[in-house]
């Protein structure tokens, strides 16, 4: 990505795109072209919500708060997908 995301910014545009492929009048070049940034947008903010778990993790641990174990609750599951859907 040549610009700068924020991670409000990429989701705004993922719920773009989203819409866009659901509304079934793209062209299927089109369809490929939304679908390849929304993959990137996805890996973008995927690695921000990464990033920001680690300086959580490493504030809690400074603070003596934490266990320095990821903010998962099932085997290494990303919660982020779970979260986002409530």
């Amino acid at each position: 990505m040549t610009t700068e995301w924020t991670y409000e910014k990429a989701i705004t545009r993922l719920e773009q795109i989203v819409a866009a492929l659901e509304g079934g009048k793209c062209t299927l070049d089109d369809s490929l072209k939304l679908f390849e940034e929304g993959t990137r947008l996805t890996a973008y903010c995927s690695k921000l919500l990464r990033e920001a778990e680690q300086k959580i993790i490493k504030l809690s641990d400074a603070e003596g708060n934490g266990t320095g174990e990821a903010l998962s609750d099932r085997q290494g599951e990303d919660m982020g997908e779970e979260l986002s859907q409530e």
